[in-house]
């Protein structure tokens, strides 16, 4: 690979020691996937920062890191494994809360900006059409390549920090333009109802096109939230962090149908659901924002919860990003939805707080929350929104 003379001079650690670890591994990833060059990078999103994924050895890494490295463009944090701020209120455990303090902590002297959130086009890291970034989040990594339109390969939280100090990445896979052609024809004749429907979607095109690029017709028109929890469901059961929607995401004008094709259609809709959905009734935990919860989200979990109480022995959290919560606290909405008995989960979520053998049934909304419910060994149970708060009122699944 093709090195500049500045960037020698980062690789001979003329600029310290997180700048040349972080070149080291941008090397090593650059001749592994057969780059021919770094390229600038306008932004970094930074997954593995929950405790509860990183340990002690992790935690070791960031702190060796933070001793000299400052990032050189925007970069913002995925979830923590828990809020930071309200933690006692979610159940945490204290010495947990430490490690997991002492991780922020790390970044913070980085120079990152603390934002955990899976969403951070939502919050003001919303890279332009056409840029190259280094994200990591996969349901972020999804959205910015095909509702954006941004390049960004998956990248794992070391190569994605590596970046940050770098401000550059290795040019190959959905960097370049010619992997970043669709290659299976997906037309999608299911009658989309519901919320979680986008969810059950996504589950049968990754499920069915497995690391490949969809090109998907037959729908007409799509919410900004239809499309975030599709991105985080697709990725999840098997696709490229990326897809093309007719007339909908950028550039799907510029690509005819793949000549492999494959159809879903309504029995599909309905057979992911019988993957996704546990034979179960009882409903111990409601959780809802997987990826994060937008303002719109909130305004509606508030609408439905207006005069109601979560049942006893159940727990509504809602997931979201901290600058949500805050609009959330001045529209009143936070308000409605703690008088009710739920619960905000800021800087956090289902899929990276330490939740295992602490509920026995989890609701939601978000096929990628059940997947990670899952392996916290949950029974799972996905459905609309209102169908996700009736259960957090009756502690039923209806």
């Amino acid at each position: 690979m093709y090195l500049t003379k500045n960037e020698k001079k980062m690789l001979d650690g003329e600029e310290g020691y997180a700048v040349k670890k972080s070149m080291e591994i941008l090397v090593a990833l650059g001749n592994i996937y057969g780059a021919d060059r770094l390229v600038e990078i306008g932004s970094v999103q930074v997954a593995g920062v929950s405790y509860h994924n990183l340990g002690d050895a992790g935690l070791e890494f960031l702190n060796e890191l933070a001793k000299d490295g400052k990032v050189k463009v925007l970069t913002t944090l995925n979830p923590a494994g828990m809020d930071l701020e309200d933690w006692r209120n979610l159940g945490i455990d204290p010495e947990f809360a430490r490690k997991q303090n002492l991780v922020i902590e790390a970044f913070s002297k980085m120079g990152i900006l603390i934002s955990c959130t899976c969403t951070p086009y939502l919050i003001g890291n919303l890279p332009r059409y056409g840029e190259h970034i280094a994200w990591s989040e996969s349901s972020a990594v999804t959205f910015a390549n095909s509702v954006i339109g941004a390049k960004t390969n998956r990248e794992g939280g070391p190569s994605a920090l590596a970046a940050a100090f770098v401000g550059k990445t290795p040019c190959y896979g959905l960097h370049l333009d010619e992997n970043r052609v669709p290659d299976t024809h997906v037309e999608v004749k299911a009658d989309l109802s519901k919320f979680s429907d986008w969810g059950a979607l996504g589950y049968c095109i990754g499920k069915t096109v497995q690391n490949k690029i969809p090109y998907i017709t037959g729908i007409d028109v799509v919410s900004l939230d239809e499309l975030k929890s599709f991105c985080a469901s697709v990725v999840t059961f098997g696709s490229k962090p990326l897809f093309y929607m007719k007339d909908i995401t950028p550039t799907s004008e510029k690509h005819q149908p793949p000549k492999e094709k494959i159809t879903i259609e309504d029995n599909d809709i309905k057979k992911a659901y019988e993957a996704i959905n546990d034979d179960t009734e009882d409903v111990d935990f409601v959780c809802i924002g997987c990826p994060h919860a937008s303002i719109k989200e909130i305004a509606k979990i508030a609408d439905l919860l207006k005069g109601r109480k979560i049942v006893a022995g159940t727990e509504l959290w809602v997931a979201t990003s901290r600058p949500m919560k805050q609009l959330a606290d001045k529209r009143g909405y936070t308000e409605v939805i703690e008088k009710a008995g739920g619960k905000f989960a800021c800087d956090t979520c289902m899929a990276v707080a330490p939740l295992k053998g602490r509920f026995r049934t989890v609701a939601t909304t978000s096929a990628k929350g059940c997947y990670y419910s899952r392996h916290n060994l949950m029974m799972t149970k996905m459905g609309s929104l209102e169908e996700c708060i009736e259960a957090g009122v009756t502690g039923k699944w209806r």
